[in-house]
Order: structure tokens, then C-alpha cells, then sequence
């Protein structure tokens, strides 16, 4: 079994801040990439940023220069540091993880079950 678990969502005004963490458990051997996607209403998820577990980062056009993503490799643990918040940042966020979970080529995708990110104008 594995687990994905995020936190830190919340209700920020415009031009505010908020770190999100997710953190993936259990049958795990090895996790590649790491990344948040958000889901705004009656639109498809999106990519926000993903990471690899060498540190390589990728960005919405969107987001960039206003977000940061990181990861604990120690702790199985992505984080998305959000600044400069914008009403257009609303949404549900997802955390996806692609992990092995024995020995060989194949992975899996898990994600959590969203965080709520609210911006007021």
C-alpha cells in the first residue's frame, strides 16, 4: 500500500503566500518524479510544477517565477512554495508521485486526495 498524503491549502488574499507538502508512505522502493497539478472548476487538471530525484524542475507558464518546488528525498517529500498569490490561482491541488515499488523498470503513478487553494481578490 502506499499513501499520498498533502497539506498546507488554505485561503490567502491576492498577492499572498502558501506552502503546500505532500508526503508519499508505505510500499515504497524508489520514487522519480514528484509534482502538484490543480484542478479549477469546470476546467482539466492542470500541471503546475514537477520534479525528478535528481532535482531537475519544470513549470507552467503560468507559475513561473512566482512558484518553487522542492523535495526531501530523505522524506519522501514534495513541497510547492506559492508567492504572490493570484484569484486565477484558485483550485484543488494535487500531488503526484511515480514511485517503483520493487526491483525493475515499472512504476506507478499514486495521488493524493487534493488540497483546496483559495485566492481572494
Amino acid at each position: 500500500q502506499v499513501q499520498v498524503v498533502e497539506s498546507g491549502g488554505g485561503l490567502v488574499q491576492a498577492g499572498g503566500s502558501l506552502r503546500l507538502s505532500c508526503a508519499a508512505s508505505g510500499s515504497i522502493l524508489s520514487i522519480n518524479d514528484m509534482g502538484w497539478y490543480r484542478q479549477a472548476p469546470g476546467k482539466q487538471r492542470e500541471l503546475v510544477a514537477t520534479i525528478t530525484s535528481g532535482g531537475s524542475t519544470n513549470y507552467a507558464d503560468s507559475v513561473k517565477g512566482r512558484f518553487t518546488i522542492s523535495r526531501d528525498n530523505a522524506k519522501n517529500t514534495v513541497y510547492l512554495q506559492m508567492n504572490s498569490l493570484k484569484p486565477e490561482d484558485t483550485a484543488v491541488y494535487y500531488c503526484n508521485a511515480r514511485l517503483r515499488r520493487s526491483p525493475g523498470f515499472r512504476t506507478y503513478d499514486y495521488w493524493g486526495q487534493g488540497t483546496q487553494v483559495t485566492v481572494s481578490s
